[in-house]
């Protein structure tokens, strides 16, 4: 059997209470871009309010395994597009198919709000992220830099919906 046939894809609700579980995710997935990436990642500035607050102004996905939460996404709805944020799996989850079914669960909600694409943000370091979007589809649109910084250190990927 698949083992990513056990991991259900649930959208947040509004009485969502489990904001510590998925902080503890996104900071245990994250955690291997400490001292890969410069800046550091903005998920150090997260909280569980942070993250409730979040979830008022975007859509998230949950990927759950049995009561565990395993994987996690967000997407802000904008003009012509929906921009995807803190995607999260579980390390030892990765590599299993989960980040691929939070993506299509964005990438569903993109098309039935007749959105024409998806865009996201990875930095130039995460080579591995950068192939694993290719995959997904998604093709480079423009490196940018975090502010104080010379060379750019973010690139912008963006996938169009058929």
């Amino acid at each position: 059997m698949d083992r990513t046939e056990a991991v259900s894809i649930t959208r947040i609700p509004a009485d969502f209470d489990r904001w510590n579980d998925v902080l503890a995710l996104i900071m245990d997935a994250f955690a291997a871009m400490d001292g890969v990436i410069d800046p550091p990642s903005s998920a150090h500035l997260l909280t569980a309010d942070t993250l409730r607050d979040k979830a008022r102004r975007e859509t998230g996905f949950v990927a759950l395994n049995g009561d565990r939460i395993v994987g996690c996404v967000f997407a802000l709805e904008r003009g012509t597009e929906f921009y995807i944020g803190k995607l999260a799996v579980a390390p030892d989850c990765q590599g299993q198919g989960v980040g691929r079914r939070l993506m299509q669960a964005v990438e569903d909600l993109a098309r039935s709000r007749g959105k024409a694409a998806v865009e996201l943000q990875t930095r130039i370091e995460l080579t591995g992220n950068h192939a694993a979007f290719a995959r997904f589809g998604f093709h480079e649109t423009e490196r940018t830099a975090h502010e104080g910084y010379l060379r750019p250190t973010s690139i912008t990927l963006r996938k169009v919906l058929a």
